[in-house]
């Protein structure tokens, strides 16, 4: 900023840029000192002409960033704008990524001798009897899946619920013991 408050540097052609001090104007025949920068292509978008005020107007007037492009590739600058040209990938794209990885980590032990790669059983769990007691909760056994629990827990919300059972009591406390159940599993499989 200037001394009067005002922005300095030339970025939007409104002020001389300061650097610019002794540049004579890159327009052919002018003599006038050149205080106003202007890129030279798009693919030197820091490397500039220096130019006086008239004739920073008239190349920007005739420059244009999309000259010569295509249809797609305007396209393809317009998304990648969106992200600031950084690489994206679509919500769960990673997991494919490490997935890939792990076979080819398999496929590399294979061709090391490490034979074919089984599946272990995850091991078995140790008995828990408040986990035992939530499921019981739920009507489910002990080897039910996080999907099945969910998917059970979903049921009997619905069915129990207050609203569904016109505020009745009974049906709120069947409901809570519900929820505290569900909780517990989930807890326990997140950890």
């Amino acid at each position: 900023m200037g001394a009067n408050g005002v922005r300095r540097g030339g970025r939007r052609g409104r002020e001389p840029d300061d650097a610019a001090a002794g540049r004579p104007c890159g327009w052919p025949g002018c003599g006038a000192r050149g205080a106003y920068r202007a890129p030279k292509s798009r693919d030197a978008l820091r490397d500039f002409h220096w130019f006086c005020l008239r004739h920073v107007r008239l190349y920007n007037a005739a420059w244009s960033y999309f000259d010569g492009l295509d249809a797609a590739a305007i396209e393809a600058i317009r998304r990648g704008d969106a992200s600031w040209h950084r690489p994206t990938w679509p919500l769960g794209g990673r997991g494919r990524a490490y997935a890939a990885a792990d076979a080819a980590g398999a496929a590399f032990a294979e061709a090391r001798g490490g034979g074919e790669r089984r599946e272990e059983a995850p091991p078995p769990r140790p008995p828990d009897p408040a986990r035992d007691k939530a499921l019981a909760r739920l009507g489910l056994d002990g080897g039910a899946s996080p999907g099945e629990i969910k998917a059970r827990y979903k049921t009997l919300a619905r069915r129990h619920h207050p609203d569904a059972n016109g505020g009745c009591k009974r049906a709120e406390e069947r409901l809570k013991t519900i929820n505290a159940a569900y909780g517990y599993l989930r807890g326990g499989a997140a950890a």
